[in-house]
């Protein structure tokens, strides 16, 4: 069993190109099966001796445990990918994992802020000091661009093509995409390279990003969440709003502004349609809102 775990862990790696925080998940959410099956059998069986009953009562613990249906569900689909590679590879002669039934999640309309809100949070690093410099540029970015937090740390100054206002991503399954940029965040962009000084010692991976610590290395996603909580609190903006929900304001704004699915699709490096059509439902809720708020008829429960 491990030793196949390990192999389809490879297979994601470099065939797959996936992620390494990918890679990670499914390494997690696959030791927790082999936890669950030393304890109900006493040992690790092979992936071939592993019938659908084992896995209906893995399933089952997890909901007995309280375990959330957004997490139950991806850990099925672990295991379907699993067992899909170790019968593809001839591992075992079936998919055990195949008739489980996926537990409804319903889909969280994503957090967003509204124009005035992300004015303020892109102007509350102090502009008088370079990491505040700095900051700007990160959220004038991330809102400009759509990036994921991941994307933007994976940033390195040749991505920036600043004549064509364009900058070269790296998003998931390191699926490349370009990504415009507009006259904000290159104006933010261009003030913080007056300031990036990199670490000469440091290896060329860090020196190159485009976005520098205070030691000239590369920043990691989780300074990027602290430095946006630290922001959050000076604009006075919702505990909800995270790194990523820039990236949501961004394409909600696109969709209020007029933009077409398929284009916003694109900008985000989106896989699925279905993934960007989330949007079409927060604007429509707004536009709802908007219409019951401003239509005399609107509401029967308005005076005549």
């Amino acid at each position: 069993m491990q030793t196949a775990i390990r192999r389809f862990l490879n297979y994601l790696h470099v065939e797959r190109n996936s992620s390494a925080l990918t890679v990670k998940s499914y390494a997690d959410d696959l030791s927790h099966i082999v936890e669950f099956l030393q304890e109900q059998t006493g040992g690790i069986p092979e992936p071939g001796h592993i019938e659908v009953g084992i896995l209906r009562n893995y399933v089952s613990w997890l909901h007995e445990c309280g375990y959330a249906r957004t997490t139950v569900a991806r850990r099925l689909a672990c295991l379907r990918s699993f067992f899909r590679y170790c019968n593809r590879e001839g591992i075992c002669d079936l998919n055990p994992a195949k008739p489980l039934r996926t537990p409804r999640t319903g889909r969280k309309l994503p957090h967003f802020l509204t124009t005035e809100q992300i004015g303020t949070l892109l102007t509350a690093p102090p502009a008088n000091q370079p990491a505040g410099i700095r900051d700007r540029a990160i959220l004038e970015t991330m809102y400009s661009a759509g990036l994921r937090v991941s994307e933007l740390v994976g940033l390195d100054v040749g991505d920036w093509d600043r004549s064509a206002g364009i900058l070269r991503v790296l998003g998931k399954g390191r699926k490349e995409r370009l990504a415009p940029v507009g006259s904000y965040a290159t104006k933010a962009l261009d003030n913080w390279m007056e300031f990036r000084q990199p670490d000469v010692k440091a290896p060329e991976k860090q020196r190159a990003a485009i976005f520098l610590n205070r030691f000239g290395r590369r920043l990691t996603t989780r300074s990027i969440g602290r430095l946006l909580e630290t922001h959050i609190q000076t604009a006075g903006l919702s505990t909800q709003t995270t790194p990523h929900t820039l990236r949501h304001t961004f394409a909600t704004h696109l969709l209020d502004g007029g933009a077409d699915l398929r284009s916003v699709q694109e900008l985000l490096g989106h896989k699925s349609l279905t993934t960007t059509q989330i949007y079409t439902h927060v604007s429509t809720r707004r536009l709802r809102e908007t219409y019951e708020k401003a239509h005399p008829h609107a509401s029967r429960n308005k005076a005549s």
